[in-house]
């Protein structure tokens, strides 16, 4: 389901019913929290220009979501003046 490199590869599946067809799901996973410092959400904020600055990676977006155990990940900077953790490394 899963490349071997993916942080999803180990994660524990479920099989379950979706609109009354079976697939299998991955489990939701419990993130301990990371070091991370407060960001306080500025207009035009999004969090793959927020990797890029603190990462020099803008495709490490995905780790400044976990740390705030984000969904939807696009919520996070929708509201100015929000405070979201960003980790450290």
């Amino acid at each position: 389901m899963f490349l071997e490199t993916s942080r999803y590869a180990k994660v524990p599946r479920d099989e379950v019913e979706v609109a009354g067809r079976r697939t299998v799901a991955i489990r939701l996973r419990r993130l301990p929290a990371p070091p991370a410092d407060p960001h306080v959400v500025q207009q035009g904020d999004r969090l793959d220009l927020i990797a890029q600055a603190r990462f020099d990676d803008g495709t490490r977006f995905w780790h400044i979501a976990d740390a705030n155990s984000a969904r939807d990940s696009r919520t996070l900077v929708t509201r100015v003046l929000r405070t979201i953790m960003v980790p450290r490394s």
